[in-house]
């Protein structure tokens, strides 16, 4: 799944038809962009319903607290 774009006088970047459906973006959808070394990382932020179950089964022993930090 290789595509390019050009970056927009107005610094704006379409993302290509294929990887748009290939990935479920929809219009709207709100990203995070995540600077990895000379690049970037594009990820959809997640919906709160999206995260319900997420940490079930979690360990929370030995977490730590503001008062660890020094």
């Amino acid at each position: 799944m290789s595509a390019t774009a050009i970056l927009s006088s107005k610094y704006q970047i379409s993302i290509p038809k294929a990887i748009r459906d290939d990935l479920h973006w929809q219009a709207g959808q709100e990203f995070v962009f995540i600077p990895k070394g000379k690049g970037v990382l594009l990820m959809p932020v997640p919906e709160l319903e999206q995260l319900a179950g997420l940490a079930a089964g979690a360990n929370p022993e030995g977490y730590r607290d503001r008062q660890d930090r020094c």
